[in-house]
């Protein structure tokens, strides 16, 4: 009986938080880079104690909106981990009690939508789950497979986006927003997300901020939390590979972008999306205690925002 008692404990705990807190919030189910934890085929130092002891393992860069007063949940990427994912979203807001009511996508990499596949029928079988992706996401979605047969069988349903076009969820409203990055196969975007009392901006994805026509650190001011590309922590981390032709903004870039940030907007800001090269990924590391001592957040699996 006290086994049992333990093995719900999480569930209870997770359905008191949401039951307290009426208002919506941010989960975060994953942290890394589209690989994963430790990556697929790396045996190095660095990989090894993902690899030796499961607590140091971290799945793709996801974050789930639940949402209480409308007892539904939603996804934000559909990441290679999504049985894992789904889960720690069971954990924390099971099915009998939220509706999966969405998932939206940021772009065609294989992190942020191969996890779609679960969706069919050879695995859940679902029926009508509304994925939200851009025109060109939309269209390659629809007309490749396997994903065109999520489609034909009606796994998914396919709910267009707009640039800056607003998504109602009640009382929560989602905007997407184009971001420059690959965009071999879609477009790519970040979303803003913007609850009752706060709001956050998620960015998991982008080349460099200063070819963004976006002024970041002005948007970090308007909003209450910040989730951004975090992949690399300094040039340089991949040895000798051209760095360049795998652009992303270096934590030790935005930082120092950041620097003068009162201590409150730095905050704001929450560092994710982590390749299997990056310091962070260790709580524990020199590096991650420097970047929390600089005022700065390391994104983790199980932080909840309150929107």
């Amino acid at each position: 009986m006290t086994r049992i008692l333990f093995l719900f404990l999480p569930l209870i705990t997770a359905f008191t938080f949401a039951a307290e807190n009426n208002a919506p919030y941010l989960y975060i189910i994953g942290v890394a880079q589209d690989a994963g934890y430790p990556q697929a085929g790396c045996y190095s130092p660095h990989c090894l104690p993902g690899w030796q002891d499961d607590s140091f393992k971290r799945s793709a860069t996801s974050i789930a909106l639940i949402d209480p007063a409308s007892s539904r949940k939603y996804l934000f990427e559909a990441t290679p981990d999504l049985p894992d994912q789904l889960y720690e979203l069971e954990v924390e807001a099971p099915d009998e009690l939220f509706t999966l009511a969405g998932v939206f996508l940021t772009h065609a990499h294989i992190g942020h939508y191969t996890g779609l596949m679960f969706f069919g029928h050879e695995a859940m079988g679902t029926s009508a789950i509304p994925v939200f992706a851009m025109p060109r996401f939309k269209l390659f979605l629809e007309t490749n497979g396997p994903w065109s047969q999520l489609v034909e069988l009606n796994n998914i349903e396919l709910m267009p986006l707009e640039n800056q076009r607003e998504q109602r969820l009640g009382t929560i409203t989602v905007i997407p927003f184009t971001v420059p990055h690959r965009d071999e196969y879609s477009e790519t975007v970040g979303y803003r997300i913007l609850g009752p009392n706060k709001s956050a901006i998620f960015i998991p994805d982008i080349n460099k901020w200063s070819i963004w026509d976006t002024d970041i650190t002005e948007l970090i001011k308007e909003v209450d939390y910040a989730l951004l590309d975090a992949t690399f922590y300094k040039d340089g981390e991949l040895g000798n590979r051209d760095m360049s032709q795998i652009p992303h903004p270096f934590v030790t870039e935005s930082m120092a972008l950041f620097g003068n940030f009162t201590p409150e907007q730095r905050d704001k800001v929450w560092f994710i999306h982590f390749n299997h090269t990056n310091p962070l990924l260790n709580r524990e590391s020199e590096q991650a205690q420097f970047v929390r001592s600089e005022g700065f957040n390391v994104a983790r699996e199980g932080i909840r925002l309150p929107l």
